[in-house]
């Protein structure tokens, strides 16, 4: 993997700082590298991080509409059709009626539910093993950073449109 950070490093202030390359590419970066964390973790198992989040999604919200799961995971239609696929598939969901004729329902099957328990005790070691590299106070610090930008982005992204 590449150079350890030190956990105990403060993270950057942004209050004087100018930034230095594209934040796309960073962001992407990141994620890439928190996703091979959590994959190591979760993949013997037999799903993928994203399986596991959007069984986990799923079980805490469902019976759910697609179109409401969508929104609530930020995801767009096709990507969420893309990736329930395999999950309905081996019967861990199941798409059902909705409450009118054109409308459907995802819910866990009770298959998916005892997997999620399995795939949830490894996705804590992740948290956890995260959590001590990077040092818990940065990882509150990135969730805060994170939930703050969101917070803007959801709000400005209808009110701007590219020049």
């Amino acid at each position: 993997m590449g150079q350890h950070a030190d956990s105990k490093a403060k993270p950057a202030r942004a209050d004087n700082a100018t930034p230095r390359g594209c934040t796309n590419l960073k962001l992407r970066q990141l994620s890439r590298a928190v996703t091979r964390h959590y994959d190591a973790y979760v993949a013997p198992t037999g799903l993928k991080n994203t399986q596991y989040s959007l069984l986990s999604h799923v079980v805490l919200l469902g019976p759910i509409q697609p179109s409401e799961l969508a929104a609530r995971m930020r995801l767009d239609a096709s990507t969420l059709t893309r990736n329930l696929q395999p999950l309905l598939a081996r019967g861990w969901l199941e798409q059902g009626p909705g409450a009118d004729g054109r409308s459907r329902l995802i819910s866990v099957t009770d298959a998916g539910r005892a997997l999620r328990a399995d795939v949830q005790r490894a996705w804590k070691q992740a948290q956890l093993a995260l959590n001590a590299r990077l040092g818990a106070e940065r990882v509150a610090a990135l969730h805060e950073l994170i939930d703050d930008c969101m917070v803007v982005l959801d709000t400005t992204d209808d009110e701007e449109e590219p020049t």
